[in-house]
């Protein structure tokens, strides 16, 4: 099943890597990247203090940061898609950190 976003519900894509945590919000109907976010970040990276990228802490702080600029663009519904990737561990604790941000979905 193919997840899609729209300009009013944009999709929330999810990629992890063993090192890191990268997220970004799309609008599918227009083609565009509305924000993104990931462990690499020098907001996130810097509260990590050199510790890795690819753990639950730092998923926290990843959904935390994208839940915040998609806030501060006006949109708080959003279609989650996990990327194929069990909803559990890094990827649950990226989706509870957002939702605790105030994202819908």
């Amino acid at each position: 099943m193919k997840v899609l976003g729209t300009t009013a519900k944009p999709r929330l894509s999810v990629f992890r890597s063993l090192k890191n945590i990268y997220v970004q919000v799309i609008d599918d109907s227009l083609g565009v990247t509305i924000a993104a976010a990931s462990s690499q970040d020098k907001e996130v990276a810097d509260k990590l203090k050199g510790k890795s990228g690819g753990n639950k802490d730092a998923a926290k702080l990843v959904g935390k940061e994208i839940a915040k600029k998609i806030k501060a663009k006006g949109i708080k519904k959003i279609v989650f898609d996990r990327g194929g990737y069990l909803y559990h561990g890094r990827v649950q604790a990226l989706a509870d950190a957002a939702r605790e941000g105030g994202l819908e979905f």
